[in-house]
């Protein structure tokens, strides 16, 4: 599968996904509310990917503060988010994307490569939308540890532009 180009600039693909809860979760119910970033991760209950969604919910009330709101997408199950939101005591919704289909919209279902083995899964990659639907912000190949703190200086950095 080609790596689409940055989607940066253009309009967030619309999604309706189940999170932790078995509940139906629409990227359009939020955008009316504030922004939304979607960060996307391999693999629930692994090292880097713990890291980052403690990251994310040690943050959350700031996050919260700047009318954020944070969804982690990975291929897991509804079931296995919920072990490791109450095994890691995480504050952030995590969405099911089974098939692969949004992950693959956004250009993060990609080629990977361990121990010389090719296969396809998530690439750490996460996506600030505005009010409008649109994509402010794409990071790329994210620091677990560092990325919560990176994304809330880039939205200090927007505001104080404005």
């Amino acid at each position: 599968m080609l790596k689409i180009k940055k989607l940066e600039g253009k309009k967030a693909p619309l999604f309706c996904l189940q999170n932790q809860n078995d509940e139906k979760v629409c990227l359009n119910d939020f955008l009316k509310e504030g922004f939304v970033l979607l960060y996307f991760y391999p693999k629930d209950l692994t090292t880097g990917c713990t890291i980052e969604a403690i990251g994310f919910s040690e943050l959350s009330k700031k996050f919260i503060n700047n009318n954020i709101k944070i969804f982690g997408i990975s291929k897991d199950l509804p079931k296995t988010h919920t072990k490791f939101i109450k095994k890691e005591g995480l504050k952030v919704d995590l969405l099911s994307d089974i098939d692969g289909k949004i992950s693959s919209r956004y250009g993060v279902y990609v080629e990977k490569s361990m121990y010389g083995k090719k296969y396809m899964g998530i690439s750490r990659e996460s996506f600030l939308v505005n009010t409008s639907g649109k994509i402010i912000k794409h990071w790329e190949n994210v620091s677990p540890k560092d990325h919560p703190e990176e994304v809330l200086s880039f939205f200090k950095e927007l505001k104080e532009k404005k």
